[in-house]
């Protein structure tokens, strides 16, 4: 039903965890696949993903690229779903998943919808809670998740869409707009993020977050884009 994409670089520690809640989706069929692309990690990424059984993939470059190298890749699920090497589903997820699957399937609508969970950090603290519940009102009104809140989507309609684009750091967010905010699920099972939110400097924020406007947005050219970003 599912392949799960996993782009990594040198983060052994937290993809073990990641896999760990795809075993028992994976032994109730849910989960046909996964398939983990790595940058080039120096690490033990590469041992974790073949001990979990993973199809392995290496291509050095931008997250963006290594996530259609997974996609190219993957062929056993006509569902994708995109997570980062940092965020543990919480236990039971693949239950309302595949409900979400049927329902979509029954509907007719499996091929111009997608899903994202909400997002949760595993880090105690007020500074975290604010943030998820700013990722909420981002997902909900705006249909702006983060990228480790995942994305689920039938391989026709992202295919569709023409897929991830070269967009460094910003490929997520480009993605979620070209579905639109109707066509955007929000599951109320959580993806869990590990450490706590990036802290960066004032200017930088603001830079970034101009940036991500501009995408979400706007429709500006790529490269004016990346060079606000930086």
């Amino acid at each position: 039903m599912i392949s799960v994409i996993i782009p990594t670089l040198n983060c052994d520690a937290d993809l073990a965890h990641t896999l760990a809640v795809l075993v028992p989706a994976a032994a109730d069929g849910v989960v046909r696949e996964v398939v983990v692309v790595d940058g080039g990690s120096t690490d033990h990424t590469g041992q974790v993903a073949d001990a979990a059984g993973c199809v392995w993939v290496v291509s050095p470059g931008p997250r963006s690229s290594r996530i259609e190298a997974g996609v190219a890749a993957s062929s056993r699920g006509e569902w994708l779903l995109f997570l980062s090497a940092d965020t543990v589903l919480e236990p039971g997820w693949h239950h309302e998943v595949q409900t979400f699957i049927e329902r979509a399937e029954r509907a007719g609508s499996a091929e111009r919808i997608a899903a994202a969970f909400k997002l949760r950090y595993e880090s105690f603290g007020l500074g975290p809670r604010i943030w998820e519940s700013w990722a909420s009102v981002r997902t909900r009104f705006f249909g702006m998740p983060y990228g480790n809140q995942g994305l689920l989507i039938t391989r026709r309609f992202y295919a569709s869409l023409g897929g991830h684009r070269l967009l460094p750091e910003l490929e997520d967010l480009d993605l979620v707009k070209r579905i639109g905010t109707r066509r955007l699920v929000t599951l109320r099972a959580a993806a869990v993020a590990s450490g706590e939110p990036e802290h960066v400097g004032v200017a930088t924020s603001l830079r970034r977050s101009a940036a991500r406007f501009c995408v979400g947005m706007l429709r500006l050219p790529p490269k004016l884009v990346l060079k606000l970003h930086g």
